[in-house]
């Protein structure tokens, strides 16, 4: 088929009204230019068209994705890879909820999201799509995960809770925590039970082991007190022999704690 005329024009500062006109060209200015018609075949220029659309069709279906987890179709620069062998597909929106979840709940590796694949979501390929603050505590949960567990340990204090590493190899009791300052026993792992020692600490119930109760058996080690082996309670000898009938009507040495018996009268603790 036969196209329109294409005119080709010499630009200038002053237009000036043609010369001549004749069917062959037209005279401009005094530049003669010569009008030629272009002619496309009918075949070439109908598969070019055809072509063009199939084009446009293939970027189009290639453009949208389907997310695996909340099922809506995506664009492509909205889909992610957790990693390069993992073969599923998600919204860089739902990796980045399924990862803040699980790094709140303290995991350190985060799975596939994907129906029983065992591959893990990487690092990297999450840097660009987490806020900082979840990036920071994955990132640190996964140095801490490099340390041994014989190596590290927690401060005690709840309101400070920092990771400690203990690369010394000297057995270390009483220790200052370089965060919050506060002296803990690095044995015990609890905070710093002063004036009992950790073998005297260990051997506590749990019940036993609040403040007032350190305390109480701080004095109780400075008065020299003991401690009926039965109901717990603390007793002075001001004077008199060894022999002790508690409260509850146990009794026991006053030297070295234990139930009295007729031959216990040579205690070497008395």
């Amino acid at each position: 088929m036969d196209a329109q005329y294409i005119y080709s024009s010499a630009s200038s500062s002053s237009i000036s009204p043609p010369a001549t006109n004749s069917s062959a060209g037209y005279s401009r200015s005094g530049i003669d230019v010569e009008a030629k018609p272009l002619h496309f075949p009918a075949n070439e220029a109908v598969s070019g068209a055809a072509a063009a659309a199939g084009s446009s069709q293939t970027r189009s279906y290639q453009r949208i994705s389907q997310c695996e987890i909340c099922a809506e179709k995506k664009q492509t620069c909205e889909m992610m890879r957790i990693n390069k062998k993992c073969v599923h597909s998600f919204c860089s929106v739902c990796i980045a909820k399924h990862v803040k979840t699980r790094v709140a709940d303290n995991q350190v590796t985060v799975p596939c999201p994907g129906l029983d694949c065992e591959h893990k979501v990487e690092f990297e390929v999450c840097v660009g799509i987490l806020p900082k603050d979840v990036l920071d505590a994955w990132d640190k949960k996964l140095c801490e995960a490099l340390i041994l567990e014989d190596h590290k340990f927690y401060c005690p204090f709840r309101d400070c809770s920092a990771m400690l590493v203990n690369d010394c190899e000297k057995v270390i009791e009483q220790s200052e925590c370089p965060h919050c300052h506060r002296l803990f026993c690095a044995q015990c792992r609890v905070p710093w039970h002063t004036g009992v020692a950790c073998m005297e600490f260990q051997a506590l119930n749990e019940d036993e082991r609040g403040s007032d109760d350190l305390l109480l058996r701080k004095l109780a080690n400075e008065k020299n007190w003991r401690r009926c082996p039965q109901c717990k309670f603390f007793v002075e000898r001001t004077q008199g022999c060894p022999h002790i009938i508690c409260r509850c009507k146990f009794e026991f040495c006053y030297g070295c704690g234990s139930a009295w018996s007729e031959s216990h009268g040579g205690c070497a603790r008395n």
